[in-house]
């Protein structure tokens, strides 16, 4: 079995980012020839993906102008439209509809759209499959080394469990798996936060995770931005 349904978070304003996300949504800013949407999208093509949900708020409608139907990846697009943008689990509730087919629950892979990656996305598989056994929803998270801008890390790993405790402390690279089960509690159009998901979680002992110590970059200024193109381009 393998995974088939993705989301990419793609409602924020991109604050930081501004000027360039006064007039351009920010996972479509160019780094290496090309949106940073696209990269990721390409990823999830090749490990097998076939429906990628993308939510949005701030120009949206450029979102979906660029990417179109997803036909060019051979990957079905699907888009969730927020007037404000929900947040991450709020954008996820959101979706809902977008990622369970019929109502039945879905193990999906969910990745920030500001974030750089050369992460192999079917290597989750067997993380997926593994969710998908349990009578309770629970998730994996793709945990990197602290940035220089995030140095105390987010949370402890421990023989591929997360913990709140634990140290030393990684930094969540904002790609991980989650159960739909998860969020069919809150109402639609609701603002909410995962933070509060992830911490009832691995209280819970219901959340595995993984070191990735590839190229990873979580794009926020544009200071970043034009180190990342310079990167890529130079590789």
């Amino acid at each position: 079995m393998s995974l088939k349904k993705a989301m990419i978070f793609a409602a924020g304003r991109g604050d930081r980012m501004r000027p360039l996300t006064d007039a351009c949504p920010k996972p479509l800013l160019q780094v290496g020839g090309k949106p940073l949407i696209v990269w990721q999208i390409e990823r999830l093509a090749r490990a097998g993906f076939q429906t990628i949900v993308i939510n949005h708020a701030w120009l949206g409608a450029q979102i979906e102008a660029a990417l179109g139907d997803g036909s060019r990846w051979q990957v079905e697009l699907r888009y969730s439209a927020e007037h404000a943008a929900l947040e991450t689990a709020g954008g996820i509730v959101q979706a809902l509809p977008l990622l369970e087919d019929d109502g039945a629950s879905e193990v999906f892979a969910a990745i920030a759209g500001d974030v750089y990656a050369d992460f192999d996305y079917a290597t989750l598989n067997a993380r997926a499959d593994t969710l998908k056994t349990r009578s309770e929803p629970g998730m994996h998270l793709v945990m990197v080394p602290n940035p220089a801008f995030h140095p105390r890390g987010d949370f402890g790993l421990i023989d591929g469990v997360l913990s709140l405790d634990a140290q030393p402390r990684l930094t969540f690279g904002s790609i991980g798996l989650y159960d739909t089960r998860m969020f069919r509690d809150l109402p639609r159009g609701t603002r909410r936060a995962l933070t509060p998901y992830y911490r009832e979680t691995i209280a819970r002992g219901l959340a595995s995770g993984e070191l990735y110590e590839g190229l990873w970059e979580n794009v926020g200024t544009p200071e970043q931005l034009q180190a990342l193109d310079q990167r890529l381009n130079t590789r």
